[in-house]
């Protein structure tokens, strides 16, 4: 996929998100006359519009495993994030949700490869991003979750995962 990625200050957000993204958040993904912005959404088009490797299940009990997934990621762990940017009264209880909640996750790396099994899916694709910044974010996690920090050195290994990175994005790992 040819695309053009645009990297935003997110304390100095350009007239340009307000006027196309009713919320004035990032990421927008905009191709010709569509205009999209929640995160989930634009990974879901992406997947249907360029369907290899194919990130959503085909079969639709699976596929409605890695939309509840999605939300569960959403409410749980995204929700809380720009709290955690903006509000330092409450980063250090915001963080100790966000690191259990991914500690509770670890354990799911014991018994199987992806979030959703044996091969890569949407529900990894969306919760790279948060473990790409974990240092940034000050989050810390104790040594049970070692497997879910191996997890997250492949999903980081990944040629795809690499070229999407913005170059604030690559300054976020020590």
């Amino acid at each position: 996929m040819d695309f053009q990625l645009i990297d935003v200050d997110l304390f100095s957000r350009p007239e340009e998100i307000a006027a196309i993204n009713p919320y004035k958040r990032v990421p927008v993904f905009v191709e010709r006359d569509l205009v999209l912005y929640e995160a989930d959404i634009i990974n879901e088009y992406i997947d249907e519009r360029f369907p290899y490797p194919q990130l959503m299940p085909a079969e639709p009990q699976a596929r409605a495993r890695a939309r509840q997934m999605l939300i569960t990621m959403a409410r749980e762990l995204y929700s809380h994030i720009d709290a955690l940017e903006t509000n330092a009264k409450s980063s250090d209880k915001l963080r100790a949700h966000l690191r259990d909640r991914l500690v509770e996750l670890s354990g799911l790396f014991s018994k199987q490869k992806y979030m959703l099994g044996d091969e890569i899916s949407m529900a990894d694709v969306a919760i790279a991003p948060l473990l790409w910044r974990l240092d940034h974010y000050g989050i810390e996690l104790p040594k049970i979750a070692a497997p879910l920090m191996s997890y997250a050195q492949l999903l980081f290994s990944r040629k795809g995962f690499i070229d999407a990175l913005t170059p604030t994005e690559k300054m976020m790992r020590r």
